[in-house]
């Protein structure tokens, strides 16, 4: 059943798909087709593409290679998989609960309510819905409010249908990605001074980044990487996300200032890749 496309996916830009470096790739897609219901689209020598309804969104790779990132890295705070409706993720903690998952924590964020959780090589994950988008509070500069408060879990699972789960609904996305980094100050310059992206919000030791009045497409903190540096090749986590932009203006206008500030970048898989200060990679897209 396909849904109508969720709000954060309809702004100038926002977050399409992520890759993950894993050392245990049978294990990890394990998890994620038994525990979040996506299903295996592509196969190759290296790795598998993960996705909803035929649509990619998380791609693993493993190699000979690959070492365990240390915890206070920068790179992967968390991918967040939207749902499409209050329902659907009421109906994946119905299932979560069923099965054993292991909950990190659960949160009301005003916009959003959030469930946390971890794959099995640590790598965090944050399932979720909006709350529409009329119901957002604005401040008078733009940002949006937020809070972190408790959710009622019960109540939620108590929302949910009495159906059999078969998966991730239609629709699930990437509503947006989270990042570890050495600092803030540095974050800022990128995602808003060079990518172009807005802030959305603030909190210590972390700025929320978005296009066209969404909550937070990009995240960063530095709440365990204060103070790190690149990522060394070869570790595990987060390798590189897209985003994709559907205003080829703003498009154009992130590559021209990646030229104008001479960052280093190049053409690949039809959009422009480079990396973030920290080493992430990060392909820009129509």
């Amino acid at each position: 059943m396909t849904t109508e496309t969720s709000y954060a996916l309809t702004r100038p830009a926002y977050v399409d798909q992520s890759h993950l470096v894993v050392t245990d790739l049978p294990l990890v897609s394990s998890f994620y087709q038994s525990m979040l219901g996506l299903e295996v689209i592509e196969n190759s020598a290296s790795g598998e593409v993960l996705g909803v309804d035929g649509t990619p969104l998380l791609t693993l790779t493993t190699g000979k290679d690959v070492r365990i990132a240390p915890r206070n890295a920068a790179g992967l705070f968390h991918t967040a998989f939207l749902m499409p409706s209050r329902t659907e993720l009421a109906r994946w903690l119905r299932h979560a609960a069923h099965n054993n998952v292991v909950l990190d924590g659960a949160s009301d964020h005003l916009v959003s309510e959030a469930i946390y959780l971890s794959d099995p090589e640590g790598n965090g994950i944050e399932i979720y819905a909006d709350r529409p988008h009329e119901q957002w509070k604005f401040h008078q500069d733009g940002q949006v409010e937020m809070a972190t408060l408790r959710l009622d879990l019960q109540s939620l699972y108590n929302s949910a249908p009495d159906d059999a789960w078969d998966g991730m609904a239609g629709g699930t996305a990437i509503g947006h990605i989270h990042l570890q980094v050495g600092n803030i100050p540095e974050a800022d310059t990128f995602y808003r001074d060079v990518l172009g992206l807005k802030l959305m919000a603030q909190r210590p030791g972390a700025s929320f980044f978005a296009t066209g009045g969404y909550h937070h497409h990009v995240a960063a903190n530095v709440w365990n990487s204060r103070g790190a540096g690149p990522r060394a090749d070869g570790m595990t986590g987060l390798s590189d996300y897209t985003l994709c932009f559907n205003d080829k203006a703003s498009l154009d206008k992130a590559v021209a200032k990646l030229d104008e500030l001479e960052i280093n970048s190049e053409k690949r898989n039809g959009g422009v890749f480079l990396h973030d200060p920290w080493g992430i990679g990060l392909t820009l897209s129509a």
